[in-house]
């Protein structure tokens, strides 16, 4: 049975443990924008029964546009494509989780189980970028959810899409956690030693266990460092993300992150603080609690401390990293790092210049 109630009165409940093997949100709140909530509950009519684990449920939309625009003013791009919608990989950190609210689910596990493909993405880009007023700029993939997550080896939208961007000789900036990027390095060795393509992948801690906590379903952080490797052999440049750094957690192992990118193959690095935007923060908050009760509180006292005593503040330029002593002190442990590693910090620009529409059957063909 269900019950109905305002989500002003709503107290979510954990799911049991074996109905959320592999997944790590603790509760399934409705979104923002929902008035009301449903609650099950045990109302003594009905048989006892054991409900299955949380199956990953995948929905293909038939999108309009493929390239989405932004001008946040501490973002490195103005355009961006997202193959999928919500990310089976379910990092209990994502800051894109509250995008989820948008579709009228919850940011919690249903992000992680109820999914959506393009499958006519790479159609779409190739139409966008064959307009004659298109202007070629690094286009950034994985800014919002993984788009190597594990529904992409069944879909291959993300093959699709550099493929047309190969064939346009269209520059492209990839972040990932995913080591199916693996497959594709084929097209990101060519398009890399071409400087079109440059690829980022982020190592939140070296330790699996861990790892396997906050993010159940990423590949190992060993299985990603090979895939730095993988990448770089193949002419595709990679920059070793140590991100997000939680407080208190995982912020310790920062330099053992970057040598072991470093050693990997990683040519540049960078560091973004723990985010925790809207529903993200009792997620978060939840998870920490179930697992690290011991730490809870002073890992939220460095969030909150960083943020102006809140959990998270949205303003330009100082969202990514935080402010105040802590902050300080993490951003100078990176600086010392790759100065003693010899790791760059910013990747050269990538070309635009060798942008060219490639021909289609029928057309003109020039005499020159």
């Amino acid at each position: 049975m269900f019950y109905i109630r305002p989500m002003s009165q709503f107290n979510p409940h954990k799911l049991p443990d074996d109905r959320r093997r592999g997944r790590a949100a603790l509760t399934n709140v409705s979104g923002r924008y929902e008035v009301e909530a449903r609650e099950a509950f045990d109302d003594g009519w009905d048989i006892n029964e054991d409900l299955p684990p949380l199956r990953t449920e995948v929905r293909l939309e038939q999108a309009r546009t493929i390239i989405t625009r932004n001008t946040s003013p501490d973002i490195g791009f103005d355009r961006s494509i997202n193959p999928y919608r919500g990310c089976e990989h379910g990092c209990i950190y994502c800051f894109a989780r509250p995008t989820h609210a948008y579709l009228g689910m919850s940011p919690g596990l249903d992000f992680e189980t109820k999914l959506i493909a393009r499958p006519n993405a790479p159609e779409l880009l190739e139409k966008e970028l064959s307009a004659k007023r298109y202007s070629p700029r690094t286009i950034a993939i994985g800014t919002n959810t993984d788009p190597y997550q594990p529904i992409e080896k069944e879909h291959k939208i993300m093959r699709g899409i550099l493929e047309v961007l190969r064939d346009f000789k269209h520059p492209v900036a990839i972040v990932t956690k995913g080591a199916l990027i693996e497959r594709d390095a084929d097209i990101l060795g060519e398009m890399g030693q071409m400087g079109l393509a440059k690829v980022g992948i982020s190592v939140t801690t070296l330790d699996r266990k861990l790892a396997r906590l906050m993010e159940p379903r990423v590949p190992a952080p060993a299985r990603r460092l090979a895939a730095i490797r993988r990448l770089t052999d193949a002419g595709c440049p990679v920059r070793i993300m140590a991100s997000p750094m939680i407080p208190a957690l995982t912020d310790h192992e920062l330099e053992a992150i970057l040598q072991a990118g470093r050693d990997a193959g990683g040519v540049s690095a960078s560091w973004i603080m723990l985010r925790l935007p809207l529903e993200v923060s009792p997620l978060f908050r939840e998870w920490l609690a179930e697992h690290f009760p011991d730490r809870a509180v002073r890992v939220m006292g460095h969030i909150r401390e960083m943020h102006g005593g809140r959990d998270y503040s949205a303003e330009w330029g100082k969202r990514m990293r935080g402010q105040g002593a802590y902050a300080n002190i993490i951003a100078r442990r990176f600086r010392v790092a790759v100065a003693r590693l010899g790791l760059e910090t910013e990747m050269p620009s990538l070309r635009t210049d060798l942008f060219a529409r490639p021909p289609r059957p029928g057309d003109q063909l020039s005499l020159f």
